[in-house]
């Protein structure tokens, strides 16, 4: 007759190392601090600077003061109208846009990824052991605006909307008529690159079909879902390439309005 033994409790591994991974798992996340807070800065310190930032004779505004509403703002940058007089320092010209394309990147799900684990190590690679004793999620405040982010798309689509205007009368020359040069064209990748971005959200992809039970009742829907599911695949390289165009043509309107160099012209 065979003896039945009580089985041994069953408890998880001690292990007490960090991570027993032995690839270099924290240069990912390291890269991605490291450009995001270049990125930040740089554009925390334009923003708030209050000048160069529109070029008059080619009608180039930045992104990065678009719209601009302040009473403060340049002749000719101000495209929908003066909202407020002067602000103070501390409150950017486009107060109106930037908090909505702020909440829309921050909310991002890719950017979610990126700087909660190169920022807050939650976690900072796969099998990594984070930092924090608890754990609650996207639940509590502040996180919990996280599901504010489907709004945020539907105002930042308004937005590039308005940053395609800007494009458009970029495409005037001096005196008024049809040209355009080296920063009309910038300007035009880089718009060209937001509304892929935009476009790519998750959520615009479930707002197109994400919700349709069947295809086939819908063939437009479903033609549409299938042209954002091709741009969502690829959310992430839009999330860093728009990073760079934005940064880039920020850079060259500051150095036109500011007089380093003259903006090559391709035609008038």
């Amino acid at each position: 007759m065979t003896q039945i033994t009580d089985a041994p409790v069953k408890t998880r591994a001690q292990i007490t190392a960090k991570t027993l991974r032995t690839d270099p798992w924290w240069r990912n996340p390291a890269v991605v601090a490291t450009l995001l807070t270049i990125w930040v800065t740089y554009a925390t310190v334009h923003v708030f600077i209050g000048k160069w930032y529109y070029v008059p004779r080619y009608h180039y505004l930045t992104p990065f003061y678009s719209p601009c509403i302040s009473g403060e703002c340049v002749p000719g940058s101000s495209s929908l109208g003066h909202w407020f007089g002067s602000l103070p320092p501390i409150i950017p010209y486009a107060v109106v846009s930037l908090p909505f394309v702020l909440g829309f990147r921050l909310s991002c799900y890719y950017y979610r990824r990126a700087y909660y684990r190169a920022f807050w190590r939650a976690p900072a690679a796969c099998a990594v052991r984070e930092p924090h004793a608890s754990y609650t999620g996207e639940s509590r405040f502040p996180l919990i605006l996280q599901n504010l982010h489907r709004y945020f798309f539907y105002m930042v689509i308004l937005i590039s909307i308005l940053n395609t205007y800007d494009v458009v009368r970029a495409f005037t020359g001096p005196n008024g008529s049809f040209g355009f040069g080296l920063g009309t064209l910038i300007m035009l990748a880089n718009v060209i690159l937001l509304w892929c971005y935009s476009l790519s959200c998750h959520s615009c992809r479930h707002i197109t079909a994400g919700r349709l039970n069947n295809f086939s009742k819908h063939p437009v829907r479903y033609w549409v879902w299938t042209k954002i599911s091709w741009l969502n695949a690829r959310h992430m390289q839009l999330a860093w390439t728009t990073l760079g165009t934005l940064m880039l043509t920020d850079l060259y309107i500051w150095l036109v309005a500011a007089g380093v160099f003259n903006d090559p012209r391709i035609f008038n």
